[in-house]
């Protein structure tokens, strides 16, 4: 696809979803051991899942399960059928199916409250993430060949930005197990695009956050940024990084 077309899509995805995903809670704490989401990138109800995950702030393992893939039958024995969004944590030894159920572990587990009726899958919320799905034209849903990295790549972004949107469908469709570092936008300075955000002033993070740690590092915060400890790779700009995973680690 057109990269121009791909992120014309990618934003028309997240309008309508209403830009959920877009905001992340100013403070919470990262369980001891990481969550890992059994995940497939284009699907409606996975979708809902990883809105949730960038609202709490919690970073996750995504370990994709694309159609066709190698993963939906790896696993299958170890965890008596994935069907994605399955979320696993290891801090409570807790398995959990379906994006409802997931929804309200998550806010039980991490927030001490019920979730939002907006984060659930009824009629409307279910009917706009299909929409979101469609827009994409099945990306982020079919296995493609690929050769698999021996190390877990590291993606951060954000789960409404159009620009990583395309780079977690090719890191699904090629099975590339990743670490997802959310980094939702926590105040009304950070909306607005890296280079322009919406502040008088000179942007500045909250401190002591994630986006305050990578603002430090890289002096904005941009996203899709990828690391591949596979190959000391570091790099921003979604096209590129795009190149890249096709040409690492397509077959």
């Amino acid at each position: 696809m057109n990269h121009l077309l791909d992120i014309t899509t990618s934003t028309l995805a997240s309008t309508y979803r209403f830009w959920r995903g877009t905001t992340a809670s100013k403070t919470i704490a990262q369980p001891e051991e990481m969550l890992i989401l059994f995940d497939q990138e284009g699907c409606p109800k996975c979708r809902l899942v990883r809105e949730v995950l960038t609202e709490l702030n919690l970073d996750v393992v995504i370990a994709p399960c694309p159609v066709g893939g190698q993963n939906l039958t790896k696993f299958h024995s170890a965890f008596d059928n994935i069907n994605p969004p399955m979320l696993v944590d290891l801090n409570g030894s807790n398995i959990t199916k379906g994006a409802e159920d997931i929804i309200h572990y998550l806010f039980s587990q991490y927030k001490a409250q019920q979730p939002p009726k907006a984060c659930l899958g009824k009629l409307r919320s279910a009917l706009t993430s299909n929409l979101a799905t469609g827009i994409r034209l099945g990306a982020g849903i079919k296995a493609k060949p690929s050769k698999q990295p021996a190390l877990p790549l590291i993606l951060f972004s954000f789960e409404s930005s159009p620009f990583s949107r395309p780079v977690r469908e090719r890191l699904c469709e090629l099975e590339l197990t990743y670490i997802l570092v959310n980094l939702g936008k926590q105040q009304f300075s950070d909306m607005g695009p890296a280079s322009f955000h919406w502040s008088l002033t000179a942007y500045k993070p909250l401190p002591n956050t994630k986006r305050d740690e990578f603002f430090k590092q890289h002096g904005n915060v941009q996203v899709p940024y990828l690391i591949d400890p596979n190959t000391d790779t570091e790099m921003f700009e979604s096209k590129d990084i795009l190149q890249y995973l096709t040409g690492t680690y397509g077959v």
